[in-house]
């Protein structure tokens, strides 16, 4: 298997670093776990319209990390880190655009 390149935006890297201590811990080992494994068992494909780009979460207790997987450049880009309730996937578009 392939080693991919993880990328985490801006907004992730805030996002992560406002998280609990325990679960920042957890997210930051999950991501830097993407490298060799992108596609955990308990990652869920996200619906997009982006062809390029393969959308998929990961759940961490309460916590999603939306992640996006280019298979042409062997890249990640960890998108956002979000507390589901109350995120409801609503600014895919938005945050697939910050990385183009």
């Amino acid at each position: 298997m392939s080693r991919y390149i993880v990328y985490i935006t801006p907004r992730a890297l805030r996002e992560m670093k406002d998280l609990p201590g325990n679960i920042r811990q957890r997210v930051k080992h999950a991501v830097d776990d993407f490298a060799e494994n992108p596609r955990p068992s308990d990652s869920k494909p996200l619906q997009s319209s982006e062809v390029e780009v393969e959308l998929l979460r990961l759940r961490i207790d309460k916590w999603r990390i939306v992640y996006a997987i280019s298979e042409t450049e062997e890249t990640i880009d960890v998108l956002a880190v979000r507390k589901r309730p109350p995120y409801d996937y609503g600014d895919l578009e938005k945050l697939l655009s910050e990385i183009e």
